[in-house]
């Protein structure tokens, strides 16, 4: 067997016991990345001599970290320092970061190795990833359509076997909605279980980063490793880290999951929806009890969301001024300058959400939007709260749709918006939430179903999630790149 078709938990179990090299598993890696990347897209820069140098050094180690010698792609908005990390925007196409985000810290320490920096819709504000500054990522199951995003280039550069797990960001679905359209795993923890420091941020109150993963085993191990309180994070949650490796064996008969009735509707893609319920039926005969719940205020979820996210945007991309770091037009004064510069380093769909956001957090206008949008985020996690009183997870389509073609939707943002309608919810109530691989449509095209939990409780989402792939093969399937 190839070695980047190994899993993450194989690859590290091999290096351990010396059956193969750390060096031999980037080199496979990094083959992958120069034979498939010219078509697809995935990443925006490739650290082939750092990588094969952390390799040989980890070869040497006689103590390995949980994750010796493995590869992993990183989304191109946290910090490793002494690399680019561009958002995918002109405006920061030449930062270096000067620090390590935590989460890249806590992968340093168990020994695993960087490959590269992955695209992304600039400054993770985008379903497709068409919204980079640089390129549009290709979705290795068609490269005619899109991959999803914000996060497209992590959950592509698993689905082509160019990184074995990467991280992506999710702050209205960014990590599940890709995952979904690429047929990989991809979890949302709960907001505060792992550390933002050295997150670029998007919207503060729902930005969460999250790994993608051929299975759940290899979710399990990576979120292991990035979860836990920091104290530079002041969002972040100082309450134990559960045994994901250890728990995700234990059955799931009895547990009951809830099938929320506003989360199956007209206009979903009818093969999305017969695949979801035949993925329920599975849940079933493995012992689950189902129950059809409600979750009333669902349909205020894509509204609310697109008051706050561009509120916090707007507040949070102030700071590209010119000023401090990163691009800056050359003018005759500094309001022009300020002009030039986010006019020239900021695309299309930034400037839309920055003046959405500007213009609902503005003078009379506060109250009016941004106040009742927040009320209305309590509503939606109230209603959460009571129907976690009588279910242990929910289950919903990832997506209402497949993966649609590549400039389908840049025309109608109102459309885009609406890509992420089963999965907005979630960064709302600060829940966890993973998508996982389900089946495929008539056009070979992944579908993917979601599992949302209870806070700080993904061991039960990943449990269950486990569960189903013992039964299904969804997850072995592989684009023909």
């Amino acid at each position: 067997m190839e070695l980047y078709n190994l899993t993450a938990c194989e690859i590290i179990d091999k290096i351990k016991k010396k059956e193969i090299s750390a060096k031999e598993v980037i080199n496979s890696f990094l083959q992958r990345v120069e034979k498939f990347d010219k078509k697809l897209c995935a990443f925006n820069s490739v650290f082939s001599e750092k990588a094969l140098k952390q390799a040989d050094e980890i070869d040497k180690k006689n103590n390995k970290g949980m994750l010796a010698g493995l590869p992993i792609a990183i989304k191109d908005n946290m910090c490793i320092n002494g690399e680019k990390t561009t958002c995918s925007s002109k405006i920061l196409k030449n930062y270096v970061a000067p620090y390590d985000a935590t989460v890249i810290e806590k992968l340093k320490s168990e020994d695993a190795i960087f490959i590269g920096k992955t695209n992304m819709d600039e400054f993770a504000m985008g379903s497709s990833t068409e919204n980079s500054a640089f390129f549009t990522t290709k979705n290795p199951w068609d490269i005619n359509r899109i991959p999803g995003g914000s996060s497209g280039g992590s959950a592509v550069a698993v689905s082509a076997a160019m990184s074995p797990v990467s991280l992506g960001s999710d702050t209205g679905g960014s990590i599940r909605q890709p995952a979904s359209l690429c047929g990989v795993v991809g979890m949302k923890p709960t907001y505060g279980r792992v550390s933002r420091y050295g997150l670029i941020a998007f919207a503060s109150s729902l930005d969460q980063i999250g790994p993608f993963s051929k299975d759940i085993r290899d979710n399990a191990l990576i979120l292991q490793a990035i979860s836990g309180y920091d104290k530079k994070d002041s969002t972040s949650i100082n309450i134990p880290v559960d045994d994901y490796l250890q728990e995700i064996e234990k059955d799931i008969k009895g547990l009951k999951i809830g099938l929320p009735k506003e989360y199956f509707v007209s206009g979903m893609d009818r093969e999305v929806e017969k695949t979801i319920k035949d993925s329920v039926n599975i849940f079933e005969k493995m012992g689950a009890q189902i129950k059809e719940v409600s979750l009333p205020h669902t349909k205020y979820a894509v509204s609310v969301y697109y008051i706050i996210a561009p509120s916090e945007a707007s507040a949070n991309l102030a700071r590209y001024d010119g000023v401090k770091y990163g691009f800056r037009a050359e003018s005759d004064s500094l309001i022009e300058m300020y002009e030039k510069t986010r006019a020239a380093g900021f695309g299309s769909e930034v400037k839309r959400r920055i003046m959405l956001g500007t213009y609902t957090l503005s003078s009379g206008y506060y109250d009016a939007y941004y106040l009742k949008a927040q009320k209305v985020r309590t509503l939606i996690k109230n209603d959460f709260d009571e129907v976690f009183k009588d279910v242990d997870i929910i289950l919903t389509p990832t997506s209402p749709s497949v993966a649609f073609k590549i400039g389908e939707k840049t025309a109608d943002p109102l459309q885009m918006y609406l890509s992420d309608i089963f999965t907005i919810s979630c960064n709302l109530a600060g829940i966890c939430g993973i998508s996982i691989p389900c089946g495929f449509s008539s056009d070979n095209l992944p579908i993917g179903l979601q599992l949302l939990g209870k806070p700080f409780d993904e061991k039960t989402i990943l449990k269950a999630g486990h569960n189903f792939q013992k039964q299904t093969n969804h997850h072995l399937k592989t684009p023909n790149v």
